[in-house]
């Protein structure tokens, strides 16, 4: 087996590489989208802080690329004071151009300029201050004058054939630490760049410490001591952090960046008091992008995924703590998406998200079609979906409404699944086998029925009802035309033009319509009381409800019926055309000119989406991972019920296996659900949102007071209509508890 074509996925770098776009034609609008999404890779970034001080930050990707400035919100940026006051210079930039260095007060833009000395070289900067060291191996500070000269500090103190290896930058613009070997001992010590005196604080440490401070303390391979302390005091251990040092805000030492975790335990950044030894979590799910600031504070990544991955500002509190503060959102890198479907205001996207893995992800839309939160893990991680050679139309993906996708999976063996994931990122897959048949198609499908055309010529309805595990195939029979919406199952009849319809859960026929087609459809789809009928050159939507026979444009592509509309792809133009019959005259508009290159499929799972749940038409527009959302225009039907699935709990319920019903609705809705007893009392009332188009309830068999109640209630489900087009639905119903 061979993955069908694909976009091909890039390796990204660099905060620009956030948008890249493929060299594909993008899409052209024709009307304007609602909205446009992204998917994104779910794995964190680890990033470097080219500057961080009082102001604000700048950052790029660990690896390299561009960088991004960020300001702090909120945070009145200090006042410029010049050279002479080193702590102004916590919002100093210095950039080097051989031997001059501009230095910028960031917050108000004055510049001052030093010219590094004939014989020194540049070793370091912070704040007005410039570090240098002569051919003889001595230190000099140096700051720009007031009359645009240079001042030059030597640097006193330093022992006597001490070599320095390293100037690790901390939380201060007064002082500049110096790692240096004596004899083989590796020290470190601070310099006063105020007055350019220099002191070994702690001896005795391993080759390249790690070494961090601010104006109170410094830390280096889990020593600390005050950097008030009387000469020749002796460090204090610090013990009991993992990973490594990572800043000191206050009286607080950070450590983060472990190793290695446990399995399942997230990497968190900690601390440890200086002053009591009491240890805290600053934050958690925190790795990689730490740092000290040079006002004295820190920065730290931290999130669960890249999805929520920010960067938080840590500062010392007046009672010896820290406090943190959201100050800016990583974005994270664009993902090819490779499958699209929509159903029930709920964008699903197939693509490797989590990095090696692939899953289903979401976006909720609101009524118009808006995206209303961020993208939301809706699988587990899964291997890739499978497709046969040159299989233009896969992953096929079906959105059943109820918060599931169903879509064809094929083995190492070449045996054929038909799989159902959601509707939540923990829930495993439920899986049927085709029976040996392969090639398959999966035409249509709602709620817990998914149909399936088996290449074999074999067409089956598989269900997936609610609490079970798998699937269960329950209905094979010889391939036709055929449509599953809610509980019934619309194939053609015994005459020319005429659709019967039949209950899958009893089998019985339901319905019996002569469309008016001039042959035996070769296509046939069903929402809600439109049924859609096509003869390859001709084609037609019969509405159940008033009998009304439309005629629609059958021409040049694939097409989609959803509720009021039908959305077709001209193959030739590339044009995603919508037909509004809602009214019982067909009226075609053109929604978008879609890119002249497939970039990832063919027909109507792969470049666009139609929602039949009520809602709107997605499509890939050109740019890598980005799908636009544009509304239909069309009003939705009146909330109905589909299907329901609300069989009392045996010996039960319990609030180990409570009372889980099921009802499939025609489109989103806010719901109440109340259980009341035989005198009329309500013991029990649930309320919550439709996952997709569905209710899902859950009831212990406890009442509001806390008590078990047994024996025979009366439900009551109301329904209000997201989209606020029609009545609410009641229906009403019993169960019992034993």
């Amino acid at each position: 087996m061979t993955r069908s074509r694909r976009l091909a996925t890039v390796a990204l770098s660099g905060a620009a590489a956030l948008m890249c776009a493929l060299p594909i034609t993008p899409a052209q609008a024709v009307e304007s989208p609602v909205g446009t999404v992204r998917l994104s890779t779910e794995k964190r970034q680890e990033i470097r802080y080219v500057w961080a001080a009082s102001s604000g930050f700048r950052y790029g990707m660990v690896g390299g690329g561009s960088t991004t400035w960020v300001d702090y919100p909120g945070v009145v940026p200090p006042a410029h004071a010049g050279p002479d006051d080193l702590a102004t210079g916590a919002d100093v930039v210095t950039t080097m151009n051989g031997a001059t260095a501009t230095q910028k007060h960031r917050s108000t833009g004055v510049t001052a300029t030093l010219t590094i000395p004939s014989g020194q070289t540049y070793q370091g900067a912070v704040g007005w201050s410039v570090l240098t060291r002569d051919g003889s191996g001595a230190l000099h500070v140096l700051r720009a004058a007031p009359d645009g000269t240079t001042t030059d500090l030597p640097v006193s103190g330093l022992p006597a054939g001490a070599q320095p290896t390293a100037y690790p930058q901390g939380g201060s613009v007064r002082r500049l630490a110096v790692v240096h070997k004596v004899d083989g001992t590796t020290s470190v010590g601070l310099i006063d760049l105020a007055n350019g005196t220099f002191r070994t604080y702690i001896t005795g440490l391993s080759a390249a410490p790690e070494a961090v401070y601010n104006d109170r303390w410094l830390v280096a391979d889990w020593k600390a001591i005050r950097i008030d302390s009387e000469p020749g005091t002796e460090p204090s251990p610090v013990a009991g952090l993992a990973g490594r040092l990572e800043a000191v805000v206050g009286d607080q030492v950070l450590a983060g960046n472990p190793d290695f975790v446990t399995g399942g335990t997230q990497p968190a950044l900690n601390a440890r008091s200086l002053v009591t030894g009491a240890a805290s979590t600053v934050l958690s799910s925190s790795f990689g992008g730490i740092g000290p600031t040079l006002d004295g504070g820190a920065l730290a990544t931290a999130g669960t995924s890249s999805l929520d991955w920010n960067v938080h500002r840590i500062t010392p509190t007046e009672d010896g703590t820290v406090t943190t503060e959201k100050v800016a959102q990583i974005p994270a890198y664009a993902v090819g998406v490779e499958g699209l479907a929509v159903a029930g205001g709920e964008l699903f996207l197939y693509g490797s998200t989590p990095g090696a893995s692939s899953r289903f992800s979401s976006f909720q839309l609101d009524a118009t079609g808006r995206p209303t939160g961020q993208q939301t893990p809706r699988s587990p991680g899964m291997t890739q979906i499978t497709c046969l050679p040159g299989d233009a139309a896969c992953p096929q993906l079906e959105a059943l409404g109820d918060g599931r996708v169903s879509y064809l999976w094929t083995n190492a063996e070449g045996q054929e699944f038909v799989h159902n994931v959601g509707p939540d990122a923990t829930t495993p897959s439920r899986s049927e086998p085709t029976g040996g048949d392969s090639a398959g198609r999966i035409p249509g499908g709602t709620g817990r029925y998914v149909l399936y055309n088996g290449g074999s010529g074999t067409q089956k309805v598989v269900d997936f009802p609610s609490g079970t595990t798998g699937g269960e195939t329950t209905l094979s029979r010889a391939r036709t035309a055929a449509a599953v919406w809610g509980q019934t199952m619309w194939t053609p009849g015994s005459t020319q033009g005429s659709v019967v319809g039949k209950s899958l859960k009893t089998g019985q026929t339901v319905a019996t319509l002569a469309t008016g087609a001039p042959c035996t459809p070769s296509d046939i789809q069903a929402v809600n009381t439109w049924l859609y009928w096509s003869c390859g050159s001709t084609a037609g939507v019969y509405d159940r409800a008033t009998n009304r026979k439309i005629t629609v444009p059958a021409d040049q592509g694939p097409a989609r019926l959803a509720d009021g509309f039908l959305v077709r792809e001209n193959r030739t133009t590339h044009e995603l055309l919508l037909t509004d019959f809602h009214t019982g005259t067909a009226a075609t508009r053109t929604l978008v000119k879609l890119p002249t290159t497939d970039q990832n499929t063919g027909g109507s799972n792969g470049r666009w989406a139609v929602d039949r749940f009520g809602g709107h038409i997605a499509y890939l527009n050109g740019t890598y991972g980005e799908v636009s959302i544009v509304r239909s225009g069309v009003p939705a039907s009146t909330l109905a019920q589909m299907e329901a699935q609300t069989d009392a709990v045996q010996g039960g319920p319990t609030k180990s296996n409570p009372w889980q019903p099921v009802w499939q609705l025609n489109k989103p809705a806010d719901w109440t659900l109340t259980l009341t007893n035989g005198s009329g009392t309500v013991v029990r009332s649930l309320t919550g949102s439709t996952k997709g188009a569905a209710v899902r309830a859950a009831w212990d068999g406890y009442g509001a007071d806390g008590r078990r109640v047994t024996g025979t209630y009366t439900w009551k489900l109301t329904a209000e209509p997201r989209d606020e087009v029609g009545p609410a639905l009641t229906v009403t119903g019993t169960t019992t508890v034993n």
